[in-house]
């Protein structure tokens, strides 16, 4: 009898360590506030007319918790080969999309992947801290073929140039790919 009322007071005390170091909804929005938001200056190698359409239209560059250099700023071939195209994740009232600059073109802007920030925040120790956990990052025809034949999803269309990975940082990825005027979710890291 002793030993089940031991079990049971031991197994009631974990619960409540544990319950403890469940955030409060308070918390989420606190650590939402806090997220690292930087301004598109903070990032020279932006031409400086995507520095500018930034500052007009609002936008910060949000940043990992985990990331010990300034990222969410990217340049590949994402709308098609040969062509340097620009993508930044901004945040504007704390919902942030990827605007991609075709051709570093201020005139020619998708914005895709509008989401709220706190959609991108998860606990990131045992104590419960919170952190902003959204990246995205330049992929390739190889990265897209092996996540397909790996994880299944929709049937990729001919990789002829990179695509975005869209990345839920240590959770899962979707990868934006630009095909025949519009942008594709196919699967990326699960």
């Amino acid at each position: 009898m002793f030993n089940s009322l031991l079990s049971i007071i031991l197994s009631l005390s974990a619960l409540t360590s544990i319950a403890n170091q469940i955030p409060s909804p308070d918390e989420w929005e606190d650590a939402n506030a806090k997220v690292s938001r930087l301004p598109p200056k903070s990032f020279p190698q932006l031409p400086e007319t995507i520095i500018r359409y930034l500052d007009r239209r609002g936008c910060s560059i949000p940043q990992p918790w985990n990331s010990s250099v300034s990222i969410n700023v990217i340049k590949g071939e994402f709308t098609r080969k040969g062509q340097t195209d620009w993508a930044v994740l901004c945040s504007k009232n704390r919902v942030s999309s990827i605007l991609v600059f075709r051709g570093g073109s201020t005139r020619s802007v998708s914005e895709i992947a509008k989401l709220q920030d706190q959609m991108y925040l998860q606990t990131i120790d045992e104590k419960g801290t919170i952190g902003f956990s959204r990246a995205i990052g330049v992929v390739g025809r190889d990265y897209i073929i092996e996540h397909h034949e790996r994880y299944g999803g929709s049937k990729p269309p001919p990789i002829t140039h990179q695509g975005i990975n869209d990345i839920f940082i240590e959770k899962a990825s979707t990868v934006h790919y630009y095909h025949r005027g519009e942008w594709l979710k196919l699967k990326g890291a699960d």
